[in-house]
C-alpha cells in the first residue's frame, strides 16, 4: 500500500523552518564559489579547480531542487534524489572524461591560484558542513544534500594538496591524478543516492 512506507518512516523529511533556511544559506555560498572557482579554474589552467567549480554549480542546483520538493510526498521526494543521483553519476563521467582528455595537453597548473582557491573553497563548504551537521540523517533527499558538502569539502583538501604536489614536482599529474579522485567521490555517492531513492520509491509502491 502507499501508505506503508517501512523503515523510511522517521526519516527526517527536511520540512522544518530552521532547515530551509539552512539550506538557502549553503546554496547563496555555492552559487558564489560557483563563480570564483570556475574562474580561477580558466585562470590558472587547473582541471580539478574547475571540476570542484562544477560540483558547486551541480549542488547550487540540486539544493534548490531539494528544497522545491521539501514537504511532499515521499514518491516525490526520492525522485528528485534519484534525478540529482543520476546528475551526479554524468558529471563524475564528465570530470574523469576532462580529466583524461587534459592527460595530453601540455602545461603547468599555477600551483599558487590553486592553492588559494582551494583554500577560500575549503572555508565555504566546513561553513556548509557545519551548517548541515545536524541535518545530515534523513530521507534520499536530505541525505544527497549532506554527501554533496561532504564531498566539496574532501575534494577542497585533495585540491591543495594537489596545488602543492604541482608546485614540488612542475607537473600537471598532481592536478589530474586529484580531478579523477574526485570523479570516483561523485560516482560513489551517486551509486548511494541512486540506491536509497530506489529503496524509498520500491518501499513507497509495496
Amino acid at each position: 500500500m502507499s501508505g506503508s512506507c517501512g523503515d523510511h518512516c522517521d526519516d527526517f523529511d527536511g520540512a522544518s523552518t530552521t532547515y530551509k533556511r539552512a539550506l538557502w544559506a549553503v546554496i547563496a555560498i555555492n552559487g558564489i564559489m560557483f563563480v570564483v572557482e570556475m574562474l580561477a579554474g580558466f585562470a590558472s589552467h587547473s582541471t580539478a579547480l574547475r571540476a570542484d567549480a562544477l560540483d558547486f554549480f551541480g549542488d547550487t542546483l540540486t539544493y534548490a531542487l531539494s528544497l522545491g520538493v521539501i514537504g511532499m510526498a515521499l514518491q516525490t521526494r526520492a525522485r528528485a534524489a534519484l534525478f540529482k543521483g543520476f546528475t551526479l553519476l554524468a558529471m563524475g563521467l564528465f570530470v574523469a572524461g576532462t580529466a583524461i582528455w587534459q592527460m595530453f595537453i601540455p602545461g603547468l597548473p599555477e600551483a599558487p591560484m590553486m592553492g588559494g582557491i582551494g583554500l577560500l573553497a575549503l572555508m565555504a563548504n566546513l561553513l556548509s558542513v557545519f551548517i548541515l551537521l545536524k541535518f545530515k540523517d534523513g530521507d534520499s533527499n536530505v541525505r544527497s544534500v549532506w554527501l554533496c558538502s561532504r564531498n566539496d569539502a574532501i575534494g577542497n583538501v585533495a585540491v591543495m594538496a594537489a596545488a602543492a604536489m604541482v608546485a614540488v614536482t612542475h607537473s600537471h599529474w598532481p592536478d589530474l591524478i586529484v580531478a579523477l579522485g574526485m570523479s570516483a567521490l561523485f560516482l560513489s555517492s551517486a551509486i548511494q543516492i541512486i540506491t536509497r531513492a530506489r529503496s524509498e520509491l520500491g518501499t513507497q509502491l509495496a
